[in-house]
This record gives C-alpha cells, structure tokens and sequence, in this order.
C-alpha cells in the first residue's frame, strides 16, 4: 500500500483524515471532533466499495493513533471502527485511548 495517500485536514472543532490510493477510485475517510487539546473523539471511518479489503481503514486508524501520541491526545473511539481496532490491541494503546 505504498500509494496509499493520506492528508489531514482540521478546523477548531473537528478533524478529518482522507486516503486516496493510486489507481482506485474514491476516498476514505475518518473525522474527529475535539474535546479539548488533548482529548478527540473518533466519529466516523468510511470506506468506499472500491478501497474495502485493502486495509485502507486500519491505515487511517493507526495514522490517528499515531497522530495522538505525538501530540500528547487520548482518543475516545465513539466510531465502531476505531472502537474495535481498540478493543483489539487494548493493551498496546493503552496509552492513548480513553474508554
């Protein structure tokens, strides 16, 4: 997935994460609202037909995650995406989800 693009893109309230890859069709996205400087919530994760099975949503999920542990945030995953990615590697994201 080395053409997989990912931007991110944010207002004073809310954030969103789009990924395009060369040669598919379409964008996926995940957006955020903001609690407070260091705590957001995960909203939403979409992922059009055209991008699903090839992990285009777990990209955009660890993005995030990284994202938060670099500027010091916890994650509230309100999204049954991210919510069930944490839940899988509960342990490892200690550190920056917020149950």
């Amino acid at each position: 997935m080395s053409d997989l693009k990912i931007t991110y893109t944010e207002t004073e309230t809310k954030g969103r994460y789009a990924a395009t890859q060369e040669g598919v069709e379409g964008e996926a996205e995940l957006t955020t609202s903001k609690l407070s400087p260091t705590s957001i919530i995960a909203d939403h994760t979409g992922v059009p037909d055209s991008m699903r099975g090839l992990g285009v949503g777990r990209a955009l999920v660890e993005r995030l995650i990284a994202d938060a542990r670099s500027k010091g945030q916890r994650i509230v995953p309100l999204c049954p995406f991210v919510r069930a990615h944490a839940l899988k590697h509960r342990e490892e994201l200690a550190d920056v989800i917020q149950w």
